[in-house]
């Protein structure tokens, strides 16, 4: 079963972005692909998704890809804003950050993130990697008010 699926990605590099994104799409990925630059842009289009949860241009993602190091507002702060909120607390979200460090792996598990992924080097490993998460969070995991299509 698949589940037609929004995800949502925040990172404040365009190359990345877009990296990731024809990742997904070589992997099968057939949902939608929404962006945020920074921290705070993913906590103001939460907030606005979770206000109109009919508006179109503003759907609820169903997985958050999450870089640690961006400007104005961090991955760790909005981790910790989107955590803390009731409405937004169970979205699935995905560290994807060049950081391999320790502190950066305990800080955000405590904060409550799924899953803590150093961004791969080369784009077939990226392409492996987005096929992964593809397969396990939006086709196998069965989450809260969930679509599943056959």
């Amino acid at each position: 079963m698949i589940r037609e699926c929004i995800l949502m990605m925040a990172d404040d590099d365009a190359d990345d972005r877009e990296f990731v994104r024809e990742a997904f799409d070589k992997s099968g990925f057939r949902g939608e692909f929404h962006y945020a630059e920074d921290g705070g842009a993913l906590v103001d289009y939460l907030e606005k998704a979770k206000a109109s949860p009919r508006d179109r241009d503003c759907p609820m993602p169903d997985l958050i890809l999450l870089d640690l190091n961006m400007p104005r507002v961090d991955g760790h702060e909005a981790l910790r804003r989107i955590k803390s909120d009731e409405g937004l607390r169970g979205i699935p979200i995905v560290v994807l950050t060049t950081s391999d460090s320790e502190a950066d792996i305990q800080k955000t598990y405590d904060q409550g993130v799924n899953s803590f992924i150093s961004k791969p080097v080369g784009f077939a490993e990226l392409v492996e990697m987005a096929g992964s998460l593809k397969k396990y969070w939006l086709e196998l995991v069965k989450l809260p008010n969930d679509t599943t299509i056959s």
